[in-house]
């Protein structure tokens, strides 16, 4: 069989630059490739947060929002007996009404430990029956209460406790991470910068380092609008978190009403632990959804709207 020859093209036809071609193509090829390089450079963060920096200084970074804001704050945990709390005089000072109802308190003091004695030998009776009751604790009974209570003691300042970026009985709260570090490093007086730990951190802390765990973030701004959506919608994370820091901040912060309101037996302690029943599950979260039913949303939304504003009332807001 005869071999064809290949095929010429036709005269008319431009003859195809395979130099220029190729040119094309390596542009649209070589364009490409940058565009992919420059998304993954934006993509990938310039600097990871040190976790190893808030592992060895003990103190972590936390977030809370609040109506006013969302602010970043510090939080550590330290043995009672090596946290001195902060000083809330200027604080109630500051507070007309809260004067006001220290005043009304030492007066009704003052009324109850008034003792008039009618006769002295009634007066000499009471002495001698404490100088008899005094005498029969002489003996182990003393010593043993001496022990009970420097054991009591010793308990309580072992005791980890909360402390946060505080001063003077105010929250510290800061709008961005890069405030928040230009404080730590100024120097500034505040009550965190009495534990260990603090002076590394002052020296290390970089704007990059402030992100919050998710444990460690609060949205109590939520809290009240939440409750009032009525039982089916109620967030046990949410809420449960917000009892949690709240807790520590009324500690921190001496803020005694807001313990009371949150303490064992109040109805929004009752409320806390039902939600936790739930999250747990089994037998005892169907028992937590009963007891949360029979909890009035009108009530916990009340109180809960309370605590917030009085943690708000004290947050020193810095920009």
């Amino acid at each position: 069989m005869a071999r064809q020859s290949p095929q010429r093209p036709d005269a008319d036809e431009p003859e195809l630059d395979d130099t220029t071609g190729s040119a094309e193509s390596d542009e649209t090829t070589g364009s490409a490739e940058p565009d992919e390089v420059d998304i993954e450079a934006v993509a990938e963060p310039t600097t990871a947060p040190d976790r190893a920096l808030w592992a060895e200084t003990r103190i972590d970074p936390v977030e809370v929002a609040l109506p006013a804001g969302t602010g970043f704050t510090l939080r550590a945990y330290r043995p009672a007996r090596e946290v001195t709390p902060t000083d809330v005089t200027e604080r109630d000072q500051d507070d007309p009404f809260l004067a006001r109802r220290q005043a009304a308190a030492e007066a009704e003091d003052e009324d109850d430990e008034t003792v008039v004695i009618l006769d002295e030998e009634v007066a000499e009776e009471f002495a001698e029956s404490d100088k008899e009751a005094a005498g029969k604790r002489a003996g182990g009974d003393t010593a043993e209460d001496d022990e009970d209570e420097d054991e009591t003691d010793d308990d309580a300042g072992d005791e980890e406790v909360p402390a946060f970026l505080t001063h003077q009985g105010r929250l510290l709260l800061f709008k961005t991470p890069e405030s928040l570090v230009t404080f730590v490093r100024s120097g500034a007086p505040n009550d965190l910068s009495q534990l260990d730990g603090w002076r590394e951190l002052s020296e290390r802390l970089e704007p990059a380092d402030v992100v919050p765990l998710d444990e460690d973030t609060y949205e109590l701004d939520l809290v009240v609008e939440n409750l009032r959506g009525g039982h089916d919608t109620w967030d046990p994370n949410l809420l449960i978190q917000a009892g949690e820091v709240a807790r520590d901040l009324a500690y921190s912060l001496r803020l005694p009403s807001v313990l009371d309101m949150l303490s064992s037996g109040s109805s929004l302690d009752d409320l806390d632990e039902a939600l936790r029943a739930t999250v747990n599950g089994g037998v005892g979260g169907f028992l937590g959804r009963r007891r949360l039913k029979k909890i009035g949303a009108q009530t916990a939304s009340l109180g809960w709207r309370t605590i917030v504003g009085k943690i708000s009332a004290v947050v020193d807001w810095r920009d």
